[in-house]
């Protein structure tokens, strides 16, 4: 089983090398033209490019981009069949109850759903949180026709606040987290939006931390109570 999950990782390892020396193609060759946060602002705002949300429903649902076009190319997997209940449970255990990385499938409607809502010809700028999925995106769009391309660089987590205008619950630079770190405000992006915010921001934290030390405790003291009770029913 060992040797298979290896062979798993290297594989996934030499697409994703290989996938990446084509991006870069893409971008060296001009098939793809590269935009700053800032820059792709100004190109909707004063163009009127429209900008193709290409990230999954977990981060949408938290912050998006005002005006945007949302068709997502990797989607959350809510199927319950046991294959993917093992994904997700290994997932939990290899670190997704601290980051709250979820479980994501290939979306084979994407194509369709942006060929229904944009002609080959427009104009698009395309964009993801972080910027690799993004880039999968445009390959994707570029092979089925579409030429005039735009790649957010960085993704959108890398927005400063004035550079799009956004709606949603959240800023942009917090939809890509979640898990117990988001909980307890422990991720790099929080910490710089708190540093923004001031100290109301960090209470909300810092309480939520005493919550959790308050919590573990009464667990703790919880489980020594529980065990002692055991032991004086054994005695009797």
């Amino acid at each position: 089983m060992q040797a298979v999950n290896e062979d798993i990782d290297l594989k996934q390892m030499r697409d994703m090398a290989a996938a990446k020396k084509r991006w870069d193609g893409l971008l060296r060759e001009g098939k793809v033209k590269l935009l700053t946060p800032r820059e792709a602002g100004y190109a909707i705002s004063l163009s009127n490019k429209p900008l193709l949300d290409v990230r999954p429903s977990s981060e949408r649902n938290k912050a998006w981009v005002k005006g945007s076009t949302w068709v997502p190319i990797f989607e959350n997997e809510d199927n319950l069949d046991a294959g993917t209940l093992s994904k997700k449970v290994t997932s939990f255990a290899m670190g997704g109850w601290w980051s709250g990385a979820p479980i994501l499938s290939f979306n084979r409607l994407f194509l369709s759903k942006v060929e229904e809502k944009f002609p080959k010809e427009a104009e698009l700028i395309v964009a993801c949180q972080k910027g690799l999925r993004s880039l999968a995106a445009c390959e994707l769009l570029y092979n089925a026709g579409y030429e005039n391309l735009f790649w957010v660089q960085g993704g959108l987590e890398s927005a400063q606040d004035e550079d799009l205008v956004t709606e949603g619950v959240q800023p942009l630079k917090l939809a890509g987290i979640g898990g117990f770190s988001e909980f307890l405000g422990w991720t790099d992006q929080q910490r710089a939006q708190a540093a923004k915010e001031g100290w109301g921001y960090r209470l909300v934290y810092t309480a939520r931390l005493f919550g959790v030390i308050l919590a573990a405790d009464a667990l703790f003291v919880g489980a020594q109570q529980l065990g002692h009770y055991i032991q004086e029913l054994r005695g009797h």
